[in-house]
């Protein structure tokens, strides 16, 4: 599993970019970094790049659960970039989640999904 939070020019968004399956410990990194920029633009936009992906253990589903609920609002808008059919199932599943716009964006189209999160 390997898991990178890369820091864009652009302030309040956040590119993500995991590949296996995402553990508690992701989390450990992925929410101090971002509760950093909601405290310090409001609103973040999140850029969320899949490669080879497993999907979460448990312990990881619940800290996305409490990082839902927690911040609910404070997403403005959410690109999930993967490589499978239920990867793009993903977009649909997150919406009862947050606030944000979410969109999938298939790999071969990824500079398409910076351009939107950026937009």
């Amino acid at each position: 599993m390997s898991f990178e939070i890369v820091e864009i020019a652009k302030g309040n968004v956040i590119e993500v970019q995991v590949k296996g399956k995402l553990t508690k410990e992701s989390y450990e990194t992925f929410v101090p970094a971002t509760e950093a920029k909601i405290k310090e633009f409001g609103k973040v936009r999140v850029l969320f790049i899949m490669h080879d992906f497993h999907g979460w253990s448990a312990g990881a589903m619940w800290e996305d659960f409490k990082f839902d609920l927690k911040h609910f609002n404070h997403i403005e808008r959410l690109a999930i970039v993967g490589e499978t059919k239920w990867e793009k199932g993903m977009a649909m599943f997150c919406r009862p989640f947050t606030t944000a716009h979410i969109k999938y964006f298939d790999h071969t189209d990824i500079e398409k999904a910076r351009d939107w999160i950026n937009a």
